[in-house]
């Protein structure tokens, strides 16, 4: 593919400036140690885009929708001089709080003081077994929120239900396997030149594999709709997001910026602005907390979990499972053990629920690699990342013998 060098920095001026949220949307400067931003087309040898218009209302108008008007209320205490009974107040929050996704059982309402002429409500979290807590070592911690670490991820591991993927290639008559697979193996480099967060790629990937699931498109589309994905997604995780002449920039300027803006409309529509997918690398990064495993152990479990966003086979593993499987495959690797009854705890998986994942996941990486795909490999190479993509294969009798054991223990 061809490469060109990135753009050199560009001082802004303050007439640049016509106001000060426009600072948000200023260019980056590359500081990856791989240099600036790639433009490059992700698909020279797939499509044609510099010629061919996308038929994705490249020559509309954008709608612009404005919200009605509404009233605004203000909710006001309500001053009670009798608060001995709350049991009519408990059923409401019991009801908010199921409507939430979490179990009944893990909040209870506690009764306000007798003295007090304000009724004060207060959630009680369930209290983790000691054996168990793993984040009582960061009690009185704000930022940690360690009362609701648990139910945090256990709510997020509900939401799962509402984004359950299939294999919906079967309804992309003009796309296949390999070019979304070269799609992703893009995505990798943009996040890792721009350096983004993980949770960025990840989230752009979900976001990608939701629209395609839902909307026919064309293979002239296939780049643009990962670059806008990943714009959606840096929006939604980074504290400053590239802009959008950033990402018309990577793609080699093979799209206007009004297509751009206009496939950022379809996406959101399709997906009913509901963009808070849970991803692999959160729950990934929660549960090597629980095992206790070191840096060099959870990068190996990162490396499997990166790697399975290239097949289409996976999209329809829950992200909390997947991330599961990719850990206890890492733990096998390093001879670290297998499942244990913490994990089992916080992640809600017995080993039996996750040897068959684990075994695709195996499969995966014996299997040949694609000469066009390195980018994760590349990525993972690096003595940055403890150089995991290097580590060697655990034989298939010692991977056999460890899942056996788990499943009878």
């Amino acid at each position: 593919m061809k490469q060109v060098m990135p753009r050199p920095n560009s001082k802004i001026s303050s007439s640049d400036i016509k106001y000060k949220e426009d600072v948000y949307n200023v260019k980056r400067t590359p500081s990856s140690p791989q240099g600036g931003p790639k433009k490059r087309s992700a698909f020279v040898d797939l499509t044609n885009t510099t010629k061919i218009q996308t038929g994705i209302q490249g020559n509309k108008s954008i709608t612009v929708y404005k919200a009605p008007n509404r009233k605004v209320i203000t909710k006001t205490r309500v001053i009670q001089k009798d608060c001995k009974d709350s049991s009519s107040e408990e059923q409401p929050k019991k009801a908010e709080f199921k409507a939430e996704g979490l179990p009944e059982d893990c909040f209870s309402v506690c009764q306000p003081d007798e003295q007090s002429t304000v009724q004060q409500q207060k959630v009680c979290v369930a209290r983790v077994p000691e054996e168990f807590d793993i984040d009582k070592e960061h009690i009185g911690d704000c930022l940690m929120t360690p009362e609701y670490a648990k139910d945090i991820f256990d709510y997020l591991k509900n939401r799962e239900e509402s984004f359950v993927l299939s294999d919906y290639m079967q309804k992309q008559p003009d796309l296949t396997q390999d070019m979304r697979g070269v799609l992703v193996d893009w995505m990798v480099e943009v996040q890792e030149n721009f350096e983004l967060n993980h949770e960025t790629l990840y989230l752009a990937v979900k976001i990608t594999d939701h629209y395609l699931s839902v909307d026919v498109v064309m293979r002239e589309s296939l780049q643009l709709i990962g670059s806008t994905a990943m714009l959606i997604a840096a929006k939604f995780e980074e504290h400053c997001p590239p802009c959008v002449d950033d990402f018309l920039y990577i793609c080699d300027d093979a799209y206007k910026r009004r297509e751009l803006l206009s496939m950022e409309v379809n996406i959101l529509q399709a997906l009913n602005f509901d963009i808070n997918i849970p991803v692999p690398y959160r729950f990934l990064r929660r549960y090597a907390k629980v095992a206790g495993v070191n840096m060099e152990t959870l990068t190996l479990a990162r490396y499997i979990c990166e790697l399975s966003l290239l097949e289409v086979e996976l999209v329809s593993e829950r992200s909390s499972r997947l991330a599961c499987a990719c850990l206890l495959l890492a733990l096998i690797t390093k001879d670290l053990g297998g499942w244990t009854p913490i994990l089992q705890y916080h992640t809600g998986y017995a080993s039996t629920d996750l040897s068959c994942l684990v075994r695709r996941l195996y499969a995966m990486l014996a299997s040949p690699s694609n000469d066009k795909l390195k980018a994760v490999d590349n990525k993972y190479s690096h003595r940055v990342f403890f150089e995991v993509a290097k580590i060697p294969l655990v034989h298939i009798d010692t991977l056999e013998e460890a899942l056996t054991v788990h499943c009878e223990s």
